[in-house]
């Protein structure tokens, strides 16, 4: 057993009224846990902002049928010995029926920001989302609720139904980490064969593939999202490759301004999605952030 505190329940949340007195801010880092280094600079960055409650639950209602709920890795003292060292203030770790008292209960649903990419292939995924990301806020009440930017239209979904229903907290999306030869760091990456994760790295490449388009010139959205199909090539099967305006997600008619290119493809088991968010304008073409607020202060 760690020494971190350990929140299972609803009453325990009262553990962290002390913290909301506190003159630092509440921090959320919201994981479902098979934690790795991408969560890890999440809560670094949410230690450096004030005091960071990280939650760890994999939520069924985001999961459509056939999905990988059962299978998703769960770790639960891994992944608190690895937030140990960290400073982290409390783990909020409860159970389904802890999070859920019944089934068929309300849902949110959401904007026009689901529209497309993820959201038009995972039907009821962004509900189920946006579901628990708002019990959580409501339940633990961050001043501050980091998210990491490789889930991009779920962070703008979120920021969407944090704007729309008047949610008190502000988002931070931080970089995606990614291994050295440029995999995005993900959970899921664990699904995945030796050949398999050799293959993975199609992912990237495609996002360098329409950069290295931008730097040359290209302003065609097709042309673009055809670079980045072409790269995807060594993948199971192609769920998109896309270039989006942020932050409505829209088709652009020209590759201009701050925008989204989005990946998903499936090698062996795994479900993979990337992305990288880009300025382009007449200064060149630079790596940007996703939400407008682009930094929260302490």
């Amino acid at each position: 057993m760690t020494d971190v505190d350990l929140l299972r329940t609803r009453a325990d949340l009262t553990r962290l009224e002390p913290l909301r007195a506190a003159a630092a801010p509440l921090v959320l880092v919201p994981t479902m846990g098979a934690l790795h280094a991408g969560h890890l600079a999440l809560v670094r960055r949410a230690r450096e902002l004030g005091d960071p409650v990280v939650s760890i639950f994999v939520n069924p209602t985001q999961f459509a049928a056939g999905e990988d709920f059962a299978a998703y890795p769960r770790d639960l003292e891994r992944d608190l010995a690895l937030l140990e060292p960290l400073g982290v203030a409390a783990v909020f770790a409860p159970a389904v029926d802890e999070m859920y008292a019944r089934d068929g209960g309300v849902m949110v649903q959401p904007g026009p920001a689901a529209q497309g990419l993820c959201g038009g292939r995972r039907p009821g995924h962004f509900a189920g989302v946006l579901t628990i990301v708002l019990k959580l806020l409501h339940l633990i009440r961050p001043e501050i609720a980091i998210f990491g930017r490789k889930d991009a239209q779920q962070c703008l979904v979120i920021a969407e139904m944090v704007r729309d229903l008047d949610v008190p907290v502000r988002l931070l999306d931080l970089p995606t980490v990614r291994e050295p030869d440029g995999l995005a760091m993900s959970s899921r990456n664990a699904y995945l064969s030796p050949a398999g994760r050799r293959r993975a790295r199609c992912l990237s490449d495609a996002l360098a593939a329409a950069r290295t388009a931008l730097e040359a010139g290209e302003r065609a959205p097709a042309r673009l999202a055809a670079a980045m199909a072409a790269a995807l090539a060594a993948a199971d099967s192609v769920e998109y490759a896309e270039v989006r305006r942020v932050p409505d997600l829209a088709v652009p008619a020209r590759a201009e301004g701050r925008l989204l290119l989005a990946v998903a493809a499936r090698i062996e088991p795994a479900r993979l999605i990337d992305n990288l968010v880009v300025q382009v304008d007449a200064g060149g073409v630079r790596e940007t952030s996703l939400l407008d607020d682009r930094e929260a202060t302490a």
